[in-house]
């Protein structure tokens, strides 16, 4: 990398015997790194400058983070939290970049946690919403609107087999409440069937489906089975899939009347730290169920919508095709907006009562969701995703070799998760270091997720317009930089 690029960041928690052992740490890396051992002060480390990009915000003259800070504990539930011991002010975005308060650039690689697919404000989305919202922001689906209908055709076009009735919604909670209600009127039974570790939603239905206790209330949860989860990195049977689609089998033989309602999974976990289920799973899982006379729900909130690269949907990477698929996030590039499609005689079962949404469907919504297909079409977002992530992950492997700290990377184009422990061996999740490490990266300008059930999980899933130069940032130097200061506490 060209020196002329690369800017000074001053550690102030170093020392002079630290210094050292930097250049122990960084002596077998392929960064660039410059140690002056003999100047006063701090340490200091090179890291690579922010790549290019023609955008300046305009100046921002609102409230201060303090103010909002303030304000938000006062007004808003104790539930809402925030990133970083210094919270961000974000009041700009551009693409992949979003910009602070101070007109700092940042680099985006959690994307409003896997949302914003197609990059902060594309022109044509923003276009489609003004151009909607002038003419209609609101009417009722009681009334006949285009957006509506163009977007329900050309979603459909974008699903196997005969998936082609949608409903939309405004989240991905609320398409998963509704795809589990759809899948118990349908065939009559109640028994769901979850993995656990999944995410599935925080409302009454989703939440007995979420199988983590971080995630739940002790509220009434009725319903619910959860199985053992095909984790390839700590999961009992490694990459063997249909060893632990065995666990179905039993949980339908000795914890049901042996019918089911149905089966829900993620073919990534997301929020459970970008597991990608052992292969071999859903095909063998989705048989049982069939033989169960449930239907098999493929939860897509965050690995839809070109996110993975390979496939436009996670599900098509296991060679699956399920009865009922859920959406959200990326459908809308940051609009609110949910969907959950099945085939025509499965759609019927709503019908048989009044079924509505007030909001689902919305016209500035769906406006919204189909300039974001066009966009990921003409902009060939989904091969974008597949090279850049390939190439991302590819350098994040690379890592892996070199330090002890990570423990497992994994994912799929734009959704990789980078695990850190701090004994291999053991897998013990470094619980604290993660922090540590996401401080020092949102200091240099880079901005990353956290999850899985311990919160040692990078998440990286950034807007789909990533470059490979975007993905340098995100791993060789910023990552480097960052790791030195785990090995110092």
């Amino acid at each position: 990398m060209n020196r002329l690029l690369l800017r000074r960041v001053s550690l102030s928690s170093s020392s002079s015997s630290s210094s050292l052992n930097l250049k122990r740490f960084f002596c077998q890396s392929s960064a660039v790194l410059t140690v002056d051992e003999h100047a006063a002060g701090p340490a200091s480390i090179v890291v690579p400058q922010m790549p290019r990009f023609d955008y300046t915000p305009p100046p921002y003259d609102g409230p201060r983070a303090d103010e909002i800070l303030r304000k938000r504990s006062e007004f808003l539930s104790p539930a809402v939290f925030h990133l970083y011991r210094k919270p961000l002010n974000i009041v700009d975005g551009k693409m992949q970049y979003l910009f602070d308060e101070d007109g700092r650039r940042y680099l985006d690689a959690f994307a409003g946690i896997a949302t914003v697919c197609c990059g902060h404000c594309h022109p044509e989305v923003i276009e489609a919403i003004i151009n909607q919202t002038k003419r209609l922001q609101h009417s009722t689906v009681l009334y006949l609107n285009n957006a509506i209908a163009d977007f329900a055709e050309a979603l459909a076009s974008k699903f196997p087999g005969d998936l082609k009735v949608i409903f939309f919604t405004n989240s991905g909670t609320e398409a998963n409440e509704l795809a589990m209600m759809i899948a118990r009127l349908y065939t009559g039974c109640h028994d769901i069937i979850s993995v656990r570790n999944s995410y599935h939603g925080n409302a009454a239905g989703t939440m007995g489906a979420t199988a983590q206790s971080n995630w739940k209330f002790n509220v009434i949860q009725s319903g619910v089975h959860h199985a053992l989860n095909p984790d390839q990195y700590r999961g009992v049977f490694g990459s063997d899939g249909e060893k632990y689609a065995k666990d179905v089998e039993e949980i339908i033989e000795f914890g049901t009347s042996g019918r089911v309602a149905g089966f829900i999974s993620e073919a990534i976990q997301g929020v459970g730290g970008i597991l990608e289920l052992a292969p071999g799973y859903l095909p063998a899982v989705y048989r049982t169920i069939k033989k169960a006379g449930g239907l098999c729900i493929a939860d897509e909130v965050q690995a839809g919508f070109a996110r993975t690269g390979s496939h436009f949907w996670g599900f098509e990477a296991h060679g699956v095709v399920p009865d009922i698929v859920t959406m959200a996030k990326g459908i809308g590039n940051g609009i609110p907006i949910g969907a959950v499609i099945t085939t025509p005689e499965i759609a019927q079962v709503l019908a048989r009562q009044c079924y509505y949404n007030t909001f689902g469907g919305n016209p500035v919504c769906t406006a919204a969701g189909h300039a974001v297909l066009k966009v990921l079409d003409k902009e060939k977002l989904q091969e974008n995703a597949l090279i850049v992530g390939g190439y991302l992950k590819d350098q994040l492997k690379a890592l892996k070799e070199k330090h002890e700290i990570i423990g497992d990377v994994r994912g799929r184009g734009l959704m990789l998760g980078m695990e850190l422990v701090t004994d291999r061996a053991k897998k013990t999740p470094a619980k604290t270091e993660i922090l540590h490490v996401m401080e020092l990266m949102k200091d240099m300008g880079v901005l990353v997720g956290k999850g899985g059930f311990y919160g040692n999980v990078f998440r990286i899933t950034p807007p789909l317009c990533f470059t490979k130069e975007d993905s340098g940032m995100v791993s060789e130097q910023s990552f480097l930089s960052c790791f030195y200061l785990c090995y110092q506490l």
